[in-house]
């Protein structure tokens, strides 16, 4: 299977979003993996989370890409967490990727 492409976009179980960096950077910095919910990569395919605590592992499920829900999750976050701030209107995929609040920045 091919390996996501970065920045990858992840949820928690409280639909929190967060832009990460690339897989790894994703992988070092998520601690447990039963609270991941969603994620994708900067292409909208699914990604899956397997392993133990602390040692997390990031793949890409082999899922068809799903812009429509990857843009669906972030307007969700923006309503329940980012409340008066709207999310990025731009139509391409790659600019409405590039326009997500990163990690660490």
């Amino acid at each position: 299977m091919d390996t996501p492409i970065g920045p990858v976009i992840i949820f928690d179980d409280d639909f929190y979003m967060y832009v990460l960096r690339d897989r790894a950077s994703a992988e070092a910095w998520w601690e447990m993996p039963d609270e991941f919910t969603h994620g994708f990569d900067a292409l909208a395919r699914p990604l899956g989370m397997t392993g133990e605590p602390h040692q997390v592992r990031l793949e890409l499920t082999g899922g068809a890409a799903d812009e429509a829900e990857l843009r669906r999750l972030v307007a969700g976050h923006y309503r329940r967490h980012l409340r008066g701030q709207e999310p990025p209107r731009t139509s391409s995929l790659s600019d409405f990727v590039a326009a997500l609040p990163r990690e660490g920045r």
